[in-house]
């Protein structure tokens, strides 16, 4: 890959991580209730998920997907239900006023974290079609594959994992101060409950 094209790579990895989505708004519920660090398992799960779409989409099977109106629609119904599932969750989550119980709430495991990763970036079946128009611009079919596979994987990932570690993360962080009351805790379990649910509608509806 030529520096010109890598850093069209690049610039376009920046934008796409920057765009709100249920990875940012996953990053940043975790953040708020497990701490800036430990969100970094989140962070990663959802990375794990990034590299089944790019594998599923180097092998082909993403062709099979976007074809298959039966198959994208079972894929995006079961997304949506998972991010509906997580929104009524937070919304209905009983506010936890005290330090202790909020060092409860933040002693959620890492392995929890990063498997709700996963699946809030899996269950995106327009992320296989998206990977699917994107990954072309910069694969030469005439060029070995692993070697541009790779570099084409490793940017996206380290850029993501930045912008969702260093921005959303970081940015959540300014809210910490509401989680200290529960009437704080109350407002910002139904600001990202409704995200979730909102996503949810456009994975839905948006076409």
């Amino acid at each position: 890959m030529t520096l010109s094209l890598w850093l069209s790579l690049l610039g376009a990895s920046v934008l796409i991580s920057f765009t709100p989505g249920a990875g940012a708004i996953n990053t940043m519920t975790n953040s708020l209730n497990a701490g800036f660090r430990r969100s970094f398992w989140g962070i990663l799960g959802q990375q794990a998920a990034l590299l089944v779409h790019v594998a599923v989409v180097a092998a082909g099977v993403g062709l099979l997907v976007a074809g298959s109106p039966t198959a994208f629609a079972a894929i995006r119904y079961a997304g949506a239900a998972y991010l509906v599932y997580l929104g009524a969750r937070l919304i209905a989550a009983r506010p936890t006023a005290d330090d202790a119980a909020l060092d409860v709430r933040r002693g959620e495991s890492a392995a929890s974290m990063f498997r709700r990763g996963v699946w809030v970036n899996l269950l995106n079946p327009k992320a296989i079609v998206f990977f699917l128009a994107f990954t072309p611009q910069f694969i030469s079919p005439d060029k070995p594959l692993a070697e541009q596979y790779l570099v084409f994987i490793a940017t996206i990932v380290a850029v993501d994992i930045l912008v969702m570690w260093f921005f959303f993360a970081a940015a959540a962080k300014t809210f910490r101060r509401f989680t200290r009351t529960a009437r704080g805790q109350r407002i910002l379990n139904l600001v990202f409950g409704t995200l979730f649910i909102f996503v949810a509608v456009l994975l839905v509806l948006v076409h």
